[in-house]
Order: structure tokens, then sequence, then C-alpha cells
């Protein structure tokens, strides 16, 4: 089964190890990498990677615009993703935490009956009073999440979708994929989510903008479900929030962001399961001199860019207010005054 990972990067140099890894042990064959404007040798490790054969690197097509949809629709012609039997569309800081079978993807798709989509709900996980960035997997330092039956209040949680190449497919979207205009209704597709139930109707067609790419996680991640390090430590925060993100053009990560994804009120360590052969599969990696020293350069810059940041009077404000931030979602925070309830 040939499983090709699609994602766009900017400056994630530091985590793509990891990330290029872990996707292989849970059965990713190839990757397509699409990157822009990078500046901590992101786009070097992917040139190098890509010369001994790993993955796939394409600047990306982007002119101005939306990054990741541009990269989305270029993806469709590339050989890699026509060729390939499953396409998933993530970003790095998202894992794929199976818990059925040998908790791969083939494992997944078997246990959902072979559908044709599978989409699996997010679960955010939290900084966890993390501040300083250390060179190991973000899969062992945060542990730390939300109820996953319930973020922010919310009973419906984002997904992202794993896609079989036959998929009546209009387009890919960054979450979902969408089907093909005045598809009759018996062409359409077995779309589960992980726990191998057929989503509901409203979210096939896209009928409303709140069911276009989040569903109830309650009862939806029996087989998977995934981990999204949206946060991981303040000094990567303070990074992410400089370099803005490849899905639009000059976006901003605000106190708000912050506090929806940094509710940790619920341990959950099971995707430690992966952490053994993880470890053996970056040595491996890391024993070609060339990609070990990339990687310790994009990690070198990583450091200074932070470094200089926290020169500047806005960054180290931005710093300080993310420490005192409320513990709870703005959400929660607002229902607990308005029932009287805050402290």
């Amino acid at each position: 089964m040939r499983i090709t990972a699609v994602t766009c990067v900017k400056n994630e140099g530091p985590f793509l190890l990891e990330w290029i890894a872990f996707n292989r042990l849970i059965g990713v064959t190839d990757f397509l990498f699409y990157s822009n404007d990078c500046s901590d040798g992101t786009d070097r490790l992917l040139d190098a990677l890509a010369a001994r054969g790993l993955v796939q690197h394409l600047p990306n097509p982007a002119q101005g615009r939306n990054y990741q949809m541009e990269a989305l629709k270029d993806a469709r012609k590339q050989a890699v993703v026509k060729q390939a039997d499953w396409i998933w569309i993530a970003d790095v800081d998202e894992f794929l935490n199976i818990h059925t079978g040998d908790h791969s993807i083939p494992a997944l798709i078997a246990a959902c009956g072979d559908p044709q989509a599978i989409s699996v709900n997010f679960q955010f996980f939290a900084n966890g009073g993390i501040e300083r960035f250390e060179d190991r997997p973000v899969i062992e330092q945060f542990d730390l999440s939300h109820n996953p039956d319930i973020w922010c209040g919310e009973l419906a949680i984002e997904v992202k979708t794993l896609v079989r190449q036959d998929f009546p497919l209009r387009y890919y979207g960054a979450h979902r994929p969408f089907l093909r205009r005045d598809l009759p209704a018996e062409e359409r597709p077995l779309w589960t989510d992980a726990s191998g139930r057929q989503v509901q109707h409203r979210f096939v067609m896209a009928s409303t903008p709140r069911r276009i790419r989040r569903f109830r996680a309650k009862d939806s991640r029996a087989f998977a479900t995934l981990n999204h390090y949206a946060l991981r430590s303040l000094d990567s925060y303070l990074v992410k929030t400089d370099r803005g993100d490849v899905n639009r053009e000059n976006r901003a990560f605000d106190d708000t962001y912050w506090r929806e994804r940094n509710d940790g009120a619920y341990q959950d360590q099971s995707i430690r399961r992966y952490l053994p052969a993880l470890q053996a599969a970056l040595t491996e990696l890391k024993s070609d001199p060339e990609i070990k020293a990339l990687h310790d350069k994009a990690v070198a810059s990583h450091e200074a860019h932070r470094d200089a940041l926290l020169q500047r009077p806005d960054i180290a404000a931005m710093r300080d207010q993310l420490r005192a931030a409320h513990p709870l979602p703005p959400q929660e925070a607002e229902l607990l005054t308005r029932l009287g309830l805050a402290s």
C-alpha cells in the first residue's frame, strides 16, 4: 500500500526529522513537501532528504495568496500523489495516533472497513508550562490536553482526512476533500470517522459552514486521534508568531490562539507507544553526517531566532503575557463569568 503525505512548511527545520520518522513508522511510504520563504535551513534539509530519495520537495507555487490551497491544487498533478493508494494531508505539528491493531495507517483503514475517506478528530496538546525549546521528540515532551470530547465548550472538533485514490474528488481541502459537483447519490463515498462509522450527511456535503471541517468528537475516536501540538514550547511559539504560517500570508497568532490550545486538564500519553521505534529511526536518519549537520543548523537557527526576538520589547511583553495568561480558554472563562462562578 502506497500512502503519500502532503504538507506545507515554513521554518520547521528542527521538527522535520521527527515528523518524517514518525509517519514512516505508521505506514507513510512517500512524502511531498512544499516550502516557502525559509530562513532556518528547512529547504536545505528537505533538499538533502530528497537527494536520498526519502522525500520529494518543491517550492510552494503560491503567488502571494493562500499557500496551502495553492500547494494542494498543484499536488494533484504530481506523480507521487497520483500513484498513491491513499493521501494524507497534514501539518508538521500533527501526529496521527492510532489505537488499533499494530498502530499503523493500514490497521486504521482495515478497522474502519476500507472506506474511501477517514476523518480523524483533533486533540490539541497544551504547552504544559514548558518554556525552553529542547531538541527531542515533541510527542515525548507534551502530554496534557483538553478533554478529547470537548474543546473550548464545543462538542464538534475539527478533523483531518485520509483520502483513498478513488474518492470522487472535486478538490483537496486542508481538512477534508470535497465531492465532485452534481455527484449522484449512489456514487457518494463510504466516508467514516475514526470509529469506522459513516460520517454525517451534512459533513459529507459540506452543507453548512459549521459542518465543513468538524463533527462531534465523542465516540468518533475509537481507532485514532490526531494529536495536534500547535503550541510546543513557549520558545517555539514565539518563533511561530513571528513567522506567521504556511496557510495564509501575514497571518499572526495572538493570545486567543494560545489560550484556546493551552487547556491542560487531561493527560494522554498513549502516543508514547511509538517512542522506542521513533528514537531508533531518528538515530538512523542522523547517522548520515550531512542530514545531522543540517538538522543541527536548523536547531541552532531556531534558538538564535528566539534569542533575537526576545531582545524586542514587544516579543518580551508577549512572552510575559503568555506566561500570565488565564488557564482556561476565553470561551470557558466567559461562561464562568456569566454564571457568576469566576474567581
